[in-house]
């Protein structure tokens, strides 16, 4: 019996590459925004992680007919009042590179001591079903964030995301060792447990 689809509302292929692993062993075929052949973009004009989720979930389900799981997430830094937040992505522009971002970031921490570094990385997953029925569920991970860039796994702000208990930035740890304490891998257990009921 052929499984049903999941749409993954993402053009982001670490992002993919990420969630297959997140979710192997549910009764779903995953499929991407590409796999589906949809290129339009949906504008993310939410105030919150949450409410950005729900929007891309709900829209590429409509857009798709197939049950759409979307993601909001991002960094939220103490010393600058939650930001970037919601502005993670763009934070440096439109179409910075994720060193741009990050250069960027560090540049406005510049003068902020290690002891006041802290941040936390949000993810919100939402799965949206063809019968406008959504199902939210979050994940959250703490860290400090370092001077320098250290690593060469992940994407995004990983480089600079230093978690104290292990002694590594988020890009040093193995893809295995991420998705076990990650904010996205926390949400994801979650998203797994409803997709399998």
């Amino acid at each position: 019996m052929r499984k049903p689809k999941l749409l993954l509302a993402t053009n982001n292929r670490a992002k993919v590459r990420e969630y297959t692993k997140l979710l192997q062993g549910i009764p779903y075929q995953i499929v991407s925004l590409d796999d589906a052949n949809i290129s339009e973009q949906v504008e993310e004009t939410g105030a919150s992680f949450e409410e950005n989720a729900v929007l891309k979930a709900k829209w590429y389900s409509e857009k798709s007919g197939l049950i759409t799981m979307a993601d909001d997430s991002g960094l939220e830094v103490d010393a600058l009042g939650g930001e970037p937040g919601v502005h993670s992505a763009r934070y440096a522009g439109k179409g910075a590179s994720d060193k741009e971002r990050i250069d960027f970031l560090l540049n406005k921490l510049v003068e902020v001591p290690w002891e006041k570094r802290q941040a936390k990385f949000r993810c919100v997953i939402a799965i949206a079903y063809p019968n406008c029925k959504v199902q939210v569920c979050q994940g959250q991970c703490d860290g400090i964030l370092t001077f320098k860039p250290l690593g060469h796994n992940g994407f995004g702000y990983d480089p600079i995301f230093y978690l104290p208990h292990l002694n590594k930035t988020m890009a040093e740890l193995s893809i295995s060792e991420k998705n076990a304490l990650s904010h996205r891998g926390k949400a994801a257990v979650e998203a797994r447990k409803m997709l399998q009921q």
